[in-house]
């Protein structure tokens, strides 16, 4: 028999939140919120329950950082570095999608 996950898991409400303190006193626009996903609460226990059971043979790729911005810097500069020490030209193309989620029309 084939069990699917139900199709809720999948989606959540998005609660926009004001990120100043002065939302009172000025007009606001889109990028005076910031918006937080709210998931079902028993998707976070199917959640919960998967990774208890198949969290050993799930994996986090080693290129990620979990450890901040300077840690992905010094990974960025010693690989470029060990790149032109062999004689390899580099090319760097660097996007900041910090604002990227502030232009998101969640309706």
């Amino acid at each position: 028999m084939v069990r699917h996950v139900h199709v809720w898991f999948g989606h959540s409400y998005i609660v926009p939140l004001p990120k100043s303190k002065d939302y009172v006193s000025k007009p606001l626009s889109c990028e005076d919120f910031r918006g937080i996903a709210i998931s079902f609460v028993i998707a976070k226990v199917f959640e919960y329950c998967f990774l208890q059971k198949f969290g050993d043979y799930l994996y986090t790729d080693s290129k990620q950082f979990g450890m901040g911005c300077n840690h992905a810097i010094n990974t960025v500069r010693c690989v470029i570095e060990q790149l032109t020490k062999a004689g390899n030209t580099v090319n760097l193309c660097a996007i900041d999608f910090s604002k990227a989620f502030d232009k998101v029309n969640h309706y």
